[in-house]
This record gives C-alpha cells, sequence and structure tokens, in this order.
C-alpha cells in the first residue's frame, strides 16, 4: 500500500514541480536508500531485474533510489534529470502471469535509469510493460502479487499511469495529482494500450464499447476496498485541493503525515481494519503494511532537492535534504530484515516503536521538537539554491547528524513518558511478533 502526490508549477508555492510519496511495505521490510552512477555498457550486455534478465541499453543516468533492501527496483526515485517516479499496488482483475516478468519497482529503476523526461518514461515504461510484462512476488516473507500505477514527473509535468497487466491508461496531469492503491482513470485518458477497451469487452467485464470505464471494468474491488484506497486518495487529493496555489515542501509534510483523525489522544491501536495516509501496521492481514520511507522532491529546471525520512512512519521521522550530485551521507551499512544497530533504519526503529507503546502522549514528547528541526532544514536549504556540491553534501551531512542526535535525545526522553498497558491487545501482540522477528 502507498500514496503518492504532485503539485504542478501552477499550484505550487514557488513554482517548483512537488512530488511527494509514502512507501508502504512489511514492518520489519528495511527501506533503502542508494545512489547509482551514471554508466556506459557493453552492446550485447544483459541485465539482471528481481526476476528477469533484459538487454542493457548502452548508457543509463544516474539515480536516487529509495527501496526495499532485497528487490532491484525501487518504490520511489529520482534521476539526474529531475526524472522522478513513485509506483503504487493496483489490484485488478487480469490474472497475474506466471512466467518470469519486470515487477512495477523493475519497471520504475529501468524508467529513471533511461529516460530523460517524463513523457520518455512514460513511453518506455508501457514499451517494457507489452515486451515482458509484469509480475513476481513483490512480497517479503509471504507471496504478494499486484498490478502497478505510477506518478510520473519531472520539472515541467507529470502523468498518471495505470497498468492491468499488459493493458494500460494514462492521463497528463493539469494542476494537482494523487494516486492510490486503486486505478483512478475511467472512461476519459490521453493515452492506452490498443486493445484496453475490447480486452474487457471481449471476457464479458464491459457490455459495450461506448460505456468502458477503466477503473469499473478491471479493478478487483475486494482488495480496493481492504486497502481503504478511495479514503486515502480523497484524503490526498483534499490537501493538494485546500492549498492550490500555495502548495509548499510543508504542505506535503502535512499529507505524508496524515491519520484518519487529527485528534491528540488520536492512536493506530484500537483499529483491525483500516489504513492512513501515515500507515500503521497492526494486529491481522488487513493491517500488514507499514510506512517505512518517505520522500518529497522539488524540482526546477536546474535544481533538484529530495527530502527523505530514510527511516520509517513519517509521523516519527524527520525529512533531511539530499542531492543526487554531491551524494548521500553516511546511512550506515544496508539494512535487511534484522535489527543493525549500525544502520540509520533500524536505529530509529527504537524511537518508532517506543512510540507505539503510548503513541499519543509519546509522540507529543517530541513532535513540536520535529516540526522545528524541519523548519530550520527548510529555511536554511532555501538559501543553497547556487551552492556547489560540496556546500550541498556538507549542509545534507549536516541535517542527518543533527537528526540523529536529536532522535537519540528523544529516545531518552521516553523512558520517562509511561507506556499504555491498556492499548489494543492484538495491536501489542502484533508489534511484539515484529520486534521477535526482527530480534529487536
Amino acid at each position: 500500500m502507498c500514496d503518492t502526490l504532485v503539485a504542478l508549477s501552477n499550484s505550487t508555492r514557488d513554482g517548483s514541480v512537488i512530488f511527494a510519496k509514502n512507501s508502504d511495505r512489511e514492518p520489519n521490510e528495511a527501506h533503502y536508500l542508494l545512489i547509482v552512477p551514471a554508466a556506459d555498457h557493453a552492446e550485447g550486455e544483459q541485465l539482471q531485474c528481481t526476476y528477469l534478465q533484459i538487454p542493457q541499453v548502452r548508457h543509463t543516468w544516474a539515480v536516487l533510489l529509495a527501496k526495499p533492501f532485497w528487490i532491484w527496483g525501487a518504490e520511489m526515485g529520482s534521476n539526474e534529470h529531475g526524472l522522478t517516479i513513485g509506483n503504487e499496488a493496483v489490484f485488478t482483475r487480469v490474472p497475474h502471469e506466471k512466467a518470469p516478468a519486470l515487477t512495477g519497482m523493475d519497471l520504475l529503476r529501468l524508467a529513471l535509469e533511461r529516460a530523460a523526461t517524463a513523457g520518455e518514461a512514460l513511453r518506455l515504461i508501457t514499451a517494457l510493460l507489452e515486451t515482458h510484462g509484469e509480475g513476481g512476488s513483490c512480497g517479503l516473507t509471504h507471496p504478494f502479487y499486484y498490478h502497478n500505477s505510477f506518478l510520473i514527473a519531472d520539472p515541467t509535468q507529470a502523468w498518471i499511469l495505470e497498468t492491468a497487466g499488459r493493458q494500460w491508461a494514462a492521463r497528463q496531469v493539469t494542476a494537482v495529482g494523487s494516486i492510490s492503491n486503486k486505478i483512478t482513470i475511467g472512461s476519459k485518458w490521453d493515452l492506452a494500450s490498443t486493445d484496453l477497451v475490447n480486452y474487457a469487452v471481449d471476457r464479458g467485464w464491459c457490455r459495450q464499447r461506448q460505456q468502458f470505464h477503466f477503473a469499473n471494468c478491471y479493478s478487483d474491488f475486494l482488495y480496493m476496498r481492504f486497502s481503504v484506497a478511495v479514503s486515502r486518495q480523497d484524503c490526498t487529493l483534499a490537501a493538494l485541493n485546500a492549498s492550490r496555489g500555495k502548495i509548499s515542501i510543508e504542505t506535503m509534510l502535512s499529507a505524508l503525515r496524515s491519520h484518519r483523525s487529527a485528534s491528540p489522544s488520536w492512536s493506530p491501536a484500537p483499529a483491525l481494519t483500516g489504513a492512513d495516509v501515515c500507515m500503521h501496521a497492526g494486529w491481522g492481514p488487513i493491517r500488514g503494511s507499514q510506512t517505512t520511507g518517505s520522500m518529497i522532491s522539488s524540482l526546477t529546471p536546474t535544481l533538484q532537492t529530495h527530502w527523505l525520512t530514510a527511516t520509517s512512519s513519517p509521523c516519527t521521522s524527520i525529512f533531511k535534504p539530499v542531492w543526487l550530485a554531491p551524494g548521500l551521507p553516511d546511512l550506515g551499512p544496508r539494512p535487511g530484515a534484522n535489527c543493525d544497530p549500525d544502520s540509520l533504519w533500524w536505529r530509529h526503529e527504537k524511537l518508532h516503536r517506543e512510540t507505539l507503546l503510548a503513541y499519543p502522549t509519546r509522540l507529543a514528547a517530541y513532535r513540536a521538537d520535529r516540526d522545528r528541526l524541519e523548519a530550520d532544514f527548510i529555511s536554511s536549504s532555501a538559501q543553497l539554491n547556487t551552492a556547489a556540491p560540496a556546500e550541498l553534501k556538507s549542509f545534507s551531512e549536516h541535517c542527518f547528524r543533527q537528526a540523529s542526535q536529536a532522535e537519540e535525545t528523544w529516545l531518552c526522553r521516553l523512558s520517562v513518558v509511561p507506556a499504555n498497558p491498556a492499548e489494543a491487545f492484538y495491536y501489542r501482540q502484533a508489534w511484539q511478533q515484529f520486534n521477535q522477528e526482527a530480534r529487536l
């Protein structure tokens, strides 16, 4: 489960294109940041993706990837041209392919490595999709199959691409856009696969071509209902529309931290069903996903600034700036499914999971500090629009260092905030199980 948003320059305060995404995965599926340099490749070289090997191209662009640690592809990322993409799981009537194919995350990374604009990325993804198909399990501890939608942005434009097997439709964003775990395109689109309508009519999903509606014909409504995709997309679109014309990094921060209630006493513990934009795992198969990493990108033709948590649960995390050219700060070793105290992602999990033991009161113990620190980072970064790469790298390292020190302070602070033994029994049991599996 995930949520991805975009606001074009006609809707933002500073005239940039702003992209944002939460990546929702299994609670112990550590989120990994990676920069892959541009490279030239030999003619005839083959590329191994997650499950399928395909021909490599002669040149690939430099890319910043935010990804599950074990998959070749990525949930979100950006390249040296400012092309930025996020993907979503969507659930459709089209059967999943049994032969090796490209995952949605593979398609995303391939587009970042090979395309320079949103339009190029759209054409590349659909060509790869029609040639190789999409498939393969994307679950860490259990089989999990789905099709994909994509929000594809660059410093001047954005597209929404939604797929069902090898069928697809796309529409260009005109102001703001948001996708969740459902097909959003109906009877109008800008581009589509050649037999999108016939495929549905031939299978009896639509009686007449004149009545065709992509979402209604292709969607698996049971999965869509349990993912609460409708309400999550309503939430993010409402946030964008309410601030249209003055959308900022702060707007996206607030949207990615959205819960179903803004009450200070709200807790993720009681519910056995449901999901939020800022997603918290719980007990049972319906609450198996957790936001494991978040990204906000401010895109202009001359500078692209990426705000990344590199850690789980944006409500307990700090967004820090990264620029592709200077490279990443030291994040420690690549995280895996087991706790590694030297890894940034797992160090944050101590704060995150301690907060969950009494969510309202423990989050309140550091939420204001979190907001002040981020506001300082955002304000200071605005002075770096013409800075050299070395200065950008130094500031990024400073922010990551400040964030780590703050989280250590907050973790100590939580030791005097009592845990809540009345938290929902099944919720506590679920997190005890997650912790045991991670050896935390």
